[in-house]
C-alpha cells in the first residue's frame, strides 16, 4: 500500500508551512527514527560538510547528533515555497557535553516527492558560542 506525507505537493504557502511545523515538531522530538520517516528511503542530504544518503544514514546521523548536542531546541521559519519545494530558516541551541553553549543558524532547502516524503535536503549552517545566559530558546 502506497503511504502519503501529508501535505503533499504542490505546496501554497498554507502547507508550506504546515510541512515547516511538522517538521520542526519531529526534529523537536529528537527521535532520529521518527525524523527520518519524513524523507524518501532514498533520500539524499547535504548537512554542512557531510552528505547523508537513505533513512539508515539519516537515523544514524541525528542519534550521533543529539547524543552530543544536549538540551536541544529548535525554530524553523518559512522563507519561500514552490510546487515541490520549500525555503526554510531556522535557529537551534544547544550545549555540548563539556557544558558548552552554542546557537545555530541556517537555511535549508527542502524537495518532496509526489507522496510528501523529503527526497532532498540541503542545508547550511553555522554555529556560534554562547552563555547560557544569552539562550533565546
Amino acid at each position: 500500500m502506497k503511504m502519503i506525507k501529508n501535505p503533499i505537493p504542490p505546496f501554497d504557502k498554507q502547507s508550506a508551512e504546515l510541512k515547516i511545523q511538522l517538521a520542526e515538531d519531529a526534529w523537536n522530538s529528537q527521535d532520529p527514527i521518527k525524523v527520518s520517516m519524513a524523507y524518501t528511503k532514498d533520500s539524499e542530504w547535504r548537512n554542512r560538510s557531510q552528505f547523508i544518503n537513505g533513512r539508515e544514514e539519516i537515523q544514524k546521523f541525528l542519534a550521533n547528533k543529539w547524543e552530543n548536542e544536549l538540551e536541544y531546541k529548535l525554530k524553523k521559519e518559512y522563507w519561500a515555497h514552490s510546487d515541490n519545494r520549500i525555503a526554510v530558516r531556522f535557529i537551534y541551541e544547544y550545549r555540548n557535553k563539556s557544558g558548552a553553549w552554542f546557537r545555530a543558524y541556517g537555511n535549508e532547502n527542502w524537495e518532496f516527492d509526489a507522496d510528501g516524503y523529503m527526497q532532498k535536503r540541503y542545508a547550511s549552517i553555522n554555529d556560534i558560542s554562547i552563555s547560557e545566559s544569552e539562550r533565546l530558546l
